[in-house]
């Protein structure tokens, strides 16, 4: 059995959408909330953990639905294709909104912007589960490690491209002691990404066959599937498979408390412990990015030979390790070093090991109508924690000692490798593969 990485790449293109937008939003949002709509960081704060938060309810509830939808293009089709164009169509009003405010502020305006940026969080929250749960649907449960592998980098990729776009239509020399900057020629190109992405998958991936396809052969696999028949004759999971899925939850919660704590913080911290600037904390978190995309594709391979939960719990201690030698660097010295780098690259390589294999270990415990479903539940792990933890590292930074930080992640990660040792099911080790034939997956 081996992956077919043309058609997870396909597949990969609604999550390099999706990165695309995110990582425009996270950047461009902040800017004109604070410049143009003079809002302080605490109002601009909560209004980008508006996603967040919806992000709790919209994504179970769509996954969900999606498990339930039946049409002629498929589940999760419909759902990528209605949430894409109105998540698109409200984006490209924004800037309007943004000028003419900063033409002539009024209050009418600011509430135009707030709703329609609400509208577009909503539309997004429509199609990210179904997006995700698109993989699952069409891969075989052994190979979806290295199929997840594909599908971060496309998603990396989404954020690389928008980084590259952003880069030359508003260089420094462009917009320096500029009132106001149009973000409409920006809006436009991400927007045609995401709708070029979306018309390429909807082209060249037929749902209904190819998940139809996955079905088959996972009825020729019935040890694959957890779930058992109660006295109804309806599958029901078994009481050990949901205490591994909830310990699964925990061990996603605990440790995007800890990573994300750093990931938020960090170039704060480096300015109040070290006396940094911007530059050196960007060039670390950087690192880190650049460890992980690097290390997607040989994770999922590593993976497909030890098993996903052994690869878990190797990332798990070392960016437990790696948070512990944050923790001595940036106290011992004053300044951002080589040493340093290395650490950020190697917590790059822990996260992607811990990351790649985390949602098929949960998406391996449901059946096979229940994907969208069980990919919500992991986003609504993962997102409780991302915002719960920036407030509790934040009020123990300023209340104990910024130095805190490095610990406390240290601490939330280390204790989902407990949490870990719990989760009985989910893992998938194919019998390993000797010589040359160890790379035979990765052809097309």
């Amino acid at each position: 059995m081996k992956l077919n990485n043309k058609r997870t790449i396909l597949v990969g293109l609604a999550f390099l959408s999706i990165c695309s937008f995110w990582q425009m939003y996270d950047n461009v949002i902040p800017l004109v909330l604070t410049k143009t709509f003079k809002m302080n960081e605490t109002w601009s704060g909560f209004i980008m953990a508006i996603d967040n938060i919806l992000a709790l309810f919209l994504l179970p509830f769509f996954g969900t639905l999606s498990d339930k939808t039946n049409t002629k293009i498929g589940k999760r089709m419909p759902f990528i294709i209605i949430g894409t164009a109105c998540a698109v169509t409200f984006l490209n009003i924004l800037p309007f909104f943004d000028n003419s405010y900063a033409a002539n502020p009024s209050t009418a305006m600011f509430i135009l912007f707030i709703v329609g940026l609400g509208v577009v969080l909503f539309s997004m929250g429509v199609y990210r589960s179904p997006a995700v749960a698109l993989m699952p649907d069409v891969t075989p449960k052994p190979l979806r490690s290295k199929a997840n592998a594909i599908i971060n980098l496309m998603g990396a990729l989404g954020g690389i491209i928008y980084l590259a776009v952003a880069a030359v239509m508003y260089p420094n020399s462009k917009t320096a002691g500029l009132i106001h900057v149009n973000y409409q020629p920006l809006f436009i190109v991400v927007s045609g990404i995401m709708v070029i992405s979306i018309v390429v998958l909807y082209i060249t991936i037929k749902e209904p066959k190819l998940a139809a396809e996955n079905r088959a052969l996972e009825d020729k696999h019935p040890e694959w599937n957890l779930a058992v028949s109660d006295e109804s004759g309806k599958e029901v999971l078994p009481r050990k498979v949901k205490l591994s899925l909830l310990f699964m939850l925990a061990s996603i919660a605990l440790w995007f408390a800890g990573y994300n704590a750093v990931t938020t913080w960090f170039t704060t911290y480096v300015d109040k412990v070290m006396g940094q600037g911007l530059g050196g904390a960007s060039t670390c978190l950087l690192i880190a990015t650049g460890g992980a995309i690097v290390s997607y594709i040989p994770i999922g391979v590593v993976a497909s030979r030890i098993g996903r939960k052994k690869t878990i719990l190797a990332g798990i201690i070392l960016l437990a390790v790696c948070f512990a030698a944050g923790f001595f660097l940036t106290t011992m010295y004053n300044s951002i070093n080589a040493v340093m780098f290395i650490v950020f690259a190697l917590v790059g390589l822990a996260w992607s090991a811990i990351n790649v294999n985390s949602l098929p270990m949960v998406v391996e415990m449901c059946k096979g109508s229940d994907v969208g479903k069980f990919t919500g539940y992991y986003y609504t792990a993962s997102m409780a924690a991302q915002i719960i933890t920036p407030i509790f590292a934040g009020t123990l930074m300023r209340s104990v000692d910024y130095k805190v930080l490095f610990p406390y992640a240290a601490l939330f990660v280390s204790l989902s490798f407990v949490t870990m040792l719990f989760v009985k099911h989910g893992d998938s080790a194919p019998e390993a593969k000797k010589g040359l034939s160890a790379y035979e997956d990765m052809d097309d």
